[in-house]
């Protein structure tokens, strides 16, 4: 396998739990060099914590600590000089560009690639994939490890337990159709 693809995981792949898990054990198998910052750490905290005020700070902080033991150099330092130069539709998204670009990014995971457009990412060697694009160009490089992750996600679920089908339609409520409807052609391995 060729060297991993070094992915800026932007907050909204965070948020939801089935896919920070998903993306997370990607990286650690080796497949992605995951990095993101504690900028895009604060805003999927916030996220979560607005949408669901009965779960505690400190359990996300929680989490926040085992990603960042998880995978290895995944926190982004030093961008925050690149911010000012930078344009995008939507300048609060600057800081995930400016960790892409001292990360040495290839790629930007995100839900709106809308917010960060072709050409000004081009400049950069950078582009911006959704998580199901994203997801599927790893299954072209690597499916059984990618298969391999997805197993390991659904064997750490234990209240309740998963079947493969099961995880595989929560992995595709999430965002997955392709990627997913490709991984069911495995799903012994699942």
């Amino acid at each position: 396998m060729e060297q991993p693809v070094i992915a800026v995981y932007d907050a909204n792949i965070l948020y939801p739990a089935p896919l920070r898990d998903l993306f997370i054990r990607l990286a650690q198998a080796g497949l992605v060099r995951a990095r993101w910052t504690e900028t895009i750490h604060d805003e999927w905290t916030r996220n979560v914590l607005k949408d669901n005020p009965r779960l505690s700070a400190e359990r996300l902080a929680r989490t926040r600590t085992l990603m960042n033991e998880a995978i290895r150099d995944c926190l982004v330092t030093g961008y925050e000089d690149l911010i000012a130069s930078l344009s995008l539709p939507d300048p609060d998204d600057r800081h995930v560009l400016a960790a892409a670009i001292r990360a040495g990014g290839n790629v930007i995971v995100t839900f709106n690639r809308r917010d960060f457009p072709a050409e000004i990412l081009a400049h950069f060697d950078i582009e911006a994939q959704h998580p199901d694009e994203f997801l599927y160009s790893l299954l072209d490089v690597a499916p059984g490890m990618v298969c391999a992750a997805v197993k390991r996600q659904r064997e750490s679920l234990r209240k309740p337990p998963k079947t493969a089908q099961e995880i595989l339609s929560t992995l595709e409520s999430q965002g997955l159709p392709q990627a997913v409807a490709r991984i069911r052609q495995f799903v012994e391995l699942i």
